[in-house]
């Protein structure tokens, strides 16, 4: 699993989940249920890493909202 946060809600409009991962520009995924949501946004980030290192364009770090002590 990756590190960068994903934001998941509902759309009413795609009758779907939406998983935004606002790090990564334009990386999201959808899916029926949150959980096939966030398995999807899993496989477009590593493809959005992949096209990114392949392109030489630079790569976040992931950030993520939370911080644990």
């Amino acid at each position: 699993m990756s590190k960068y946060e994903i934001i998941l809600y509902w759309s009413q409009e795609d009758d779907g989940y939406i998983a935004e991962v606002p790090e990564l520009a334009g990386c999201m995924a959808d899916g029926k249920t949150p959980v096939e949501a966030v398995k999807n946004a899993e496989v477009v980030i590593q493809e959005w890493l992949e096209t990114a290192v392949r392109l030489g364009r630079p790569i976040p770090e992931p950030k993520g909202r939370l911080h644990y002590a």
